[in-house]
């Protein structure tokens, strides 16, 4: 799995989101997602929703770890 990949799902589960992923062995990725949709939510929740975007790829091991740091805008 690409980066480029992980943006795209997030991005397309996220529309309103600003979306950074880092990450070059392929399984190891770090992400920074503000999104508006995120305003009052826990960060356990916004993490679900992020996680949410990326299907079954963590429990087919295609996609392996993803450090999340997630906002809302200031």
């Amino acid at each position: 799995m690409k980066a480029s990949e992980i943006k795209a799902l997030i991005e397309a589960g996220l529309p309103d989101a600003t979306v950074e992923v880092n990450g070059d062995d392929g399984q190891h990725f770090d992400a920074v997602v503000i999104s508006p949709s995120f305003a009052g939510k826990s960060l356990i929740e916004q993490h679900k929703m992020v996680k949410a975007t990326l299907g079954d790829r963590f429990a087919s091991g295609e996609l392996h770890a993803l450090g999340l740091k997630t906002s809302a805008p200031k």
